[in-house]
């Protein structure tokens, strides 16, 4: 029996990668660390800057790359085993948080500033355009 999803209706072709990238997305993720995903205007460009909470990693720990339109950040830290805690309530964490990106978006930088990793992306101005097609005629 055939799984039946949203784009398998012969109306919609070509949407077999949005259909692959909804179930990336539905997987999910633990909610940590935080982030926030605002618009910068200046002037008349417009960008997107993601900003997560890192608090305690350095630069060395946090890995940014983009690959097949997945922006993915990945934090990790290793224990200090010379250390003897009387409390432990602040954990070496390891996270991966991954943001799918539209056709057309750049990353173009990252920066680390007390604890805060902001994302730069450039959003691509929409290009409307409108192409005629040629109809032949068989004789």
């Amino acid at each position: 029996m055939s799984r039946m999803t949203p784009f398998s209706s012969p109306l919609l072709l070509g949407f077999d990668a949005m259909e692959k990238t909804l179930e990336r997305i539905a997987k999910g993720s633990d909610g940590y660390p935080p982030y926030n995903i605002e618009r910068v205007t200046s002037g008349d460009t417009e960008k997107l800057r993601i900003t997560l909470a890192v608090a305690g990693f350095t630069q060395s720990d946090l890995d940014v790359t983009v690959q097949d339109g997945q922006l993915t950040i990945r934090g990790r830290q290793v224990d200090a085993e010379d250390r003897d805690y009387l409390h432990r309530g602040i954990a070496a964490r390891q996270f991966q948080r991954s943001f799918m990106l539209a056709d057309g978006m750049r990353v173009l930088g990252a920066d680390l500033k007390n604890g805060m990793l902001a994302i730069d992306l450039a959003k691509p101005q929409p290009q409307m355009e409108a192409k005629t097609i040629n109809i032949s005629v068989d004789e």
